[in-house]
């Protein structure tokens, strides 16, 4: 049936108004790491959001999981998909798979393996890493689940296989770590292995490589483990990819880099954070280092653009949570502290011990601060310091939690479970 031009117009507007609607309607609950966002910032916070919990309340299933991992889970669709190295019996081999689980049962639906990891091309790993640490994405009909090194894996969401990609393997250091971004048609990671480390871009059709770009600085040490950060800039999307002495602003089209910052760091493990016209920075290792960055520049811009730098307790690897002009952070160590995005003044800092490696996550006015040992804090996210709870699960977790309506998912070395107010 054809349409006068102006009954077309108005028919394409209804089009795009319902398109628009049935996708939000249809978003996915967490869909990335550190959420919608990428930003460890979850959308709302219901009344049944639990505030504490141990191993037997508010827990609303606990789920064994097969391998190993510290992939965080995402969720959509009332499905959780997470990855897993799963040992071949009598062997250092391993097959790299995809979990997808019922979220309101906590079933296994499917283990769907990938790929195969052999033994000699997967070297030794640091006792704080797995062979399936980075999470993976949900995007339309598709999971996008990545091994670094090793590869990286396009499925529907029952979990059948549309293509693997293997070719950029890479020589790794302590393992893989970093999780890929999404941007338009291209999967966004960092390859920042032992020697040449590069970003690079997969055409998320088919998995054929569409860019790769070698780190414009020859660190000492260049193996680094970040996840990239998506930020618009006047009008324009850039890619934030911290490695080894330098992060990078790159155009997520073609891989060119817009701006530099150069420092002093390697290991560089928590996901930048932008807000307010700022990205946030850390370094990684000896000491960490947290800038203060515009990303407005063009070239190398460490004399002009960095606006102020702080290395008071700065994290190596959990991640940094802004909320209105704050920064919340909290160290390896477990000093927790609150910082001005502004100048980078410290507002409070406190000592909650333990170790940490899993990136805090803010919900409502509450933010999660999980320690290695399982055991949660969760402080006011204020300019005044105050602990409203401490919940110990007595499992060893490394990964960050998701949250989805009211509930909060934890994976730990052997479980994943579902927490939730009763």
């Amino acid at each position: 049936m054809m349409l006068p031009n102006q009954s077309r117009s108005k028919w394409g507007a209804l089009c795009g108004c319902l398109i628009a609607l049935s996708s939000g309607l249809a978003a996915d609950a967490w869909p990335r790491f550190r959420g919608p966002d990428g930003n460890g910032v979850a959308p709302t916070i219901a009344p049944s959001t639990p505030l504490t919990w141990d191993r037997e309340t508010n827990v609303t299933w606990r789920s064994e999981l097969p391998g190993q991992g510290w992939s965080s889970p995402v969720i959509g669709e009332d499905q959780i998909y997470l990855s897993a190295a799963i040992p071949f019996e009598g062997g250092d081999d391993f097959s790299l798979a995809l979990i997808i689980m019922d979220a309101n049962s906590g079933q296994t639906i499917r283990v769907a393996k990938l790929m195969d990891q052999r033994a000699e091309d997967a070297p030794q790993i640091h006792q704080k890493n797995s062979h399936a640490s980075p999470t993976p994405i949900l995007s339309g009909d598709r999971v996008y689940v990545h091994f670094g090194h090793q590869g990286t894996a396009c499925t529907d969401r029952a979990g059948n296989v549309l293509w693997t990609q293997r070719d950029l393997a890479f020589l790794p250091t302590h393992g893989n770590g970093g999780s890929p971004v999404l941007v338009d048609d291209k999967l966004i990671f960092t390859c920042d292995g032992g020697r040449r480390p590069t970003v690079a871009a997969l055409n998320t059709q088919d998995g054929s490589i569409a860019w790769q770009v070698e780190r414009p600085v020859d660190a000492a040490r260049k193996f680094s483990f970040c996840t990239p950060t998506v930020i618009e800039v006047n009008r324009q999307t850039q890619v934030v990819a911290p490695g080894s002495d330098c992060v990078l602003g790159l155009d997520p089209d073609s891989g060119r880099i817009v701006w530099q910052v150069n420092y002093d760091g390697y290991s560089v493990v928590p996901k930048p954070v932008f807000a307010n016209g700022r990205v946030y920075v850390a370094t990684g290792f000896n000491r960490a280092s947290l800038l203060a960055i515009r990303p407005d520049g063009t070239g190398d811009v460490t004399d002009t653009h960095v606006e102020w730098s702080t290395k008071k307790s700065i994290p190596k690897t959990p991640s940094i949570v802004a909320t209105g002009d704050l920064l919340l952070l909290v160290s390896d160590d477990g000093i927790a502290s609150c910082l001005e995005q502004a100048t980078g003044e410290e507002v409070w800092k406190e000592r909650l011990g333990g170790g940490f490696s899993s990136s805090p996550t803010l919900i409502g006015d509450r933010l999660y601060l999980t320690a290695e040992s399982g055991k949660t804090v969760v402080v006011r996210a204020a300019r005044q310091f105050e602990k409203l709870a401490e919940n110990d699960l007595g499992e060893r977790t490394l990964a960050s939690m998701a949250v989805a309506g009211s509930a909060i998912y934890l994976r730990t070395a052997d479980a994943l479970y579902r927490l939730e107010a009763k």
